[in-house]
C-alpha cells in the first residue's frame, strides 16, 4: 500500500467514525482517537463485506459500502462506548 493509500484510509476512517458516532444516540465517552480508530476499521471491514455482495464497485458514489461502514462504525462506538467507557461510571 502506497503511503497516499494510507492517509486516504485514515481520512475515509475520520469521517467514517464521526458520523458513525453521530448516529448513535446521547453522549458517548470514548476519545477521538478511539473514535478515529473504529472508523479506520469499520471502513476497512465495511470495504470487504461490500465486496462480498458485490457492492464495492459501483457507477459513482457508493452509498451501500457507505452505510455499511458507518454502520459497523456506530456498532464499534457503541460497544467500546459500553465497555471502555462504563469504567468509573457510578450507579
Amino acid at each position: 500500500m502506497e503511503i497516499s493509500g494510507i492517509v486516504s484510509a485514515i481520512v475515509i476512517g475520520i469521517v467514517i467514525g464521526l458520523l458513525g458516532r453521530l448516529v448513535v444516540p446521547g453522549r458517548q465517552r470514548i476519545g477521538l482517537l478511539l473514535t478515529i480508530a473504529v472508523g479506520i476499521v469499520a471502513a476497512l471491514v465495511g470495504t470487504f463485506v461490500a465486496a462480498q455482495f458485490g457492492l464495492a464497485e459501483t457507477k459513482g458514489v457508493d452509498w451501500a459500502e457507505w452505510g455499511i461502514q458507518i454502520v459497523l462504525a456506530a456498532i464499534g462506538v457503541f460497544a467500546l462506548d459500553r465497555v471502555a467507557g462504563g469504567r468509573g461510571r457510578r450507579r
